[in-house]
């Protein structure tokens, strides 16, 4: 890599103590960053000196293989500049950037169009010669349609939509990309991956955590905002979408936005019919006892926030015309629980004994453990032909593989310019303009209550198909259908 700089708006924040910079020495210690001069830019009035102490104190709560010897030459890399986000007091880095240089905007959403503005009448938008400027935006992306735009028009003013790098993690997890890679590299499944062969896919994000810190972002935000817009409409549009006829960025997002486009438009009076919204109240995982939402520390009295949120979104083309995708994610639930699941459709004719119908799944677990699972009916021992449920499950890692985590990942792509797993603007409108008649319909009324501990609202079993019934999350998810 040649020289780069990387510059952290936002840098004395938690996004950059507990992801950024614990990737960032992990890529220093595998030899993938050598050339990388990392700025902090942050409102405090910081030495290098401290900024490096704050570095320090961070990874070593939070980079499980951290060494001194290690810290000794990444320190090298680091540098800092305090300054509010204003076009003359960011013209202090000036001197210290790279012809090639990306900034990250580690900051609180509301903050995001400010940066954008100031980094470009400092000049900073513009690609120099031998180089280039990116910019890299965390979600949300808004916080809904006309916000997403209204977004998207500021950073407009100074940055083109190729310079521009919307990072959701969900797209650098290992086992969404090996999704895509499983996919289209295996011949067997795409004469079966269509409406033909396959009768629901259930997408599933389940936490046991409450909202944490969270508080203040989070009782406006909620679990449709927080989860379902973003991090699963991507799973979403990654297990629906067309075979790509070449592995390229635009290509990619191309077939994702198509399959957001075909999805069944959710009416103002449909909405019951494909939503559901919960809110946890008190109730014990285990034998701790947990308080419900209301009484979390921070959340206003009386709030209506959703902490589980459920869709059944439909996608009207030829591949999957009548199949229900069914996405759903809450906190305080059963377990820390994620998947993708496909259920194929039941065979025809005879079949032995004592099987259970539908029991056909494959499943690519994301937590708590990243493995691929095919349940599969097979003989049950003894001297009748009778069935029984059998899985065949292959781990997605062994331990000698090296793996990235998410940010690691998208991290590297961002610098390399590879823009395949960050989000186009014209995907983040899509995805706002179908979820709007729900959020819409949820400025009203009340969500539905749960145990906190449980596996979420029973409302939410309105959603399927009179045949189809929820995946468990309980324990380690449950091979039950």
């Amino acid at each position: 890599m040649t020289a780069t700089t990387l510059v952290i708006l936002g840098a004395s924040g938690d996004l950059t103590q507990r992801l950024l910079m614990p990737a960032l020495y992990r890529l220093h210690t595998l030899g993938l960053t050598s050339d990388l001069r990392i700025i902090g830019y942050a409102k405090e009035a910081w030495s290098r000196q401290h900024f490096e102490k704050h570095i320090h104190e961070a990874l070593q709560a939070f980079a499980p293989d951290f060494k001194t010897a290690d810290w000794n030459r990444f320190r090298r890399q680091l540098d800092y500049v305090g300054g509010e986000l204003q076009a003359d007091q960011l013209a202090a880095l000036k001197d210290k950037l790279a012809p090639s240089t990306l900034f990250y905007l580690a900051l609180p959403p509301p903050l995001f169009g400010v940066a954008a503005t100031a980094l470009g009448e400092a000049g900073f938008s513009k690609n120099p010669r031998g180089g280039w400027r990116r910019l890299v935006v965390e979600k949300p992306f808004g916080t809904d349609l006309a916000s997403a735009q209204e977004l998207r028009a500021r950073m407009h003013d100074h940055w083109d939509e190729e310079q521009i790098l919307r990072i959701d993690h969900f797209l650098g997890k290992e086992t969404t990309q090996n999704l895509m890679v499983f996919r289209f590299a295996n011949r067997f499944l795409e004469p079966i991956w269509n409406a033909q062969h396959i009768a629901q896919v259930q997408i599933t994000y389940a936490e046991t955590l409450g909202v944490e810190q969270r508080a203040a972002y989070y009782d406006k935000a909620g679990a449709l905002r927080d989860m379902l817009q973003n991090h699963l409409m991507q799973l979403f549009s990654l297990a629906a979408m067309e075979p790509p006829s070449s592995w390229d960025a635009e290509v990619l997002r191309d077939h994702k936005v198509e399959v957001l486009r075909s999805v069944i438009p959710i009416t103002a009076g449909s909405v019951n019919k494909h939503a559901v919204r919960g809110q946890y109240r008190a109730g014990k995982l285990g034998r701790k006892k947990l308080a419900g939402y209301r009484a979390e520390p921070g959340i206003k009295r009386g709030s209506d926030t959703e902490t589980f949120a459920a869709l059944r979104l439909e996608v009207d083309n030829w591949r999957w015309h009548g199949v229900p995708f069914y996405l759903r994610s809450g906190k305080r639930l059963a377990s820390n629980y994620s998947e993708i699941a496909v259920q194929f459709r039941e065979v025809p004719g005879p079949i032995p004994h004592a099987v259970d119908a539908g029991n056909n799944w494959m499943i690519f677990r994301i937590r708590p453990v990243e493995r691929m699972d095919l349940l599969v009916t097979a003989k049950q021992p003894g001297g009748k032909l009778a069935g029984r449920p059998a899985t065949l499950s292959a781990l997605y890692a062994t331990p000698d593989d090296r793996e990235f985590s998410a940010y690691e990942q998208l991290l590297m792509d961002a610098l390399g310019g590879d823009r395949s797993h960050f989000l186009r603007f014209d995907e983040v409108e899509w995805a706002w303009k179908v979820l709007t008649p729900v959020l819409n319909a949820w400025q009203k009324g009340a969500p539905d209550f749960y145990a906190a501990g449980s596996e979420g609202p029973d409302t939410q079993a309105r959603l399927l198909d009179p045949d189809h019934h929820w995946r468990s999350i309980a324990l380690d998810g449950g091979d039950q259908v």
